[in-house]
C-alpha cells in the first residue's frame, strides 16, 4: 500500500470515527430514546436542532466517498480490517471527551486489536 492509498484508508476511519462520536454528542443531553409513536415527532424535531447530528452525518457521507477512493487503490482484504483502528480513536475520544470509562479489559482490547492491524498490515 503507498502512502496515498494509506493517508484514504486512515482518512476514512477518521471520518468514520468522528461521525461516530459527533453522533453520541448529539444525543448526550437526550438521554434515552423512546421508541413510542408518540415521542418520534418531538424527538426527530429536538435532534434536527442538533449541530452534532449534522456534522456526523457530513462526516458520514464525506466518509463513503474517501472510502471508495480508497477501495480504487486497496484489495477490501486488506481495507476493511483497517477499520478496526477506528475503535480504538473511539474508545480514547470517548474517554478524553465524553468522560466514558477506559477500563482494563479496553486497554487490552485496543492492544489486541494494534497487533491485529500490524499482522496484516505486514502480510
Amino acid at each position: 500500500m503507498n502512502l496515498s492509498a494509506f493517508a484514504l484508508v486512515v482518512t476514512g476511519v477518521l471520518l468514520n470515527a468522528a461521525a461516530q462520536l459527533s453522533l453520541k454528542a448529539s444525543v448526550r443531553d437526550t438521554g434515552v430514546i423512546e421508541l413510542s409513536t408518540a415521542a418520534v415527532l418531538p424527538t426527530a424535531l429536538r435532534l434536527s436542532a442538533e449541530p452534532w447530528l449534522w456534522f456526523g452525518l457530513a462526516c458520514y457521507g464525506v466518509s463513503v466517498v474517501v472510502w471508495i477512493l480508497a477501495l480504487s487503490r486497496v484489495d477490501v482484504s486488506i481495507a476493511y480490517p483497517m477499520l478496526s483502528l477506528g475503535y480504538i480513536v473511539n474508545a480514547v475520544a470517548a474517554w478524553a471527551w465524553l468522560g466514558e470509562d477506559m477500563s482494563l479489559g479496553k486497554v487490552a482490547g485496543i492492544g489486541i486489536i494494534i497487533l491485529g492491524v500490524l499482522v496484516l498490515a505486514r502480510s
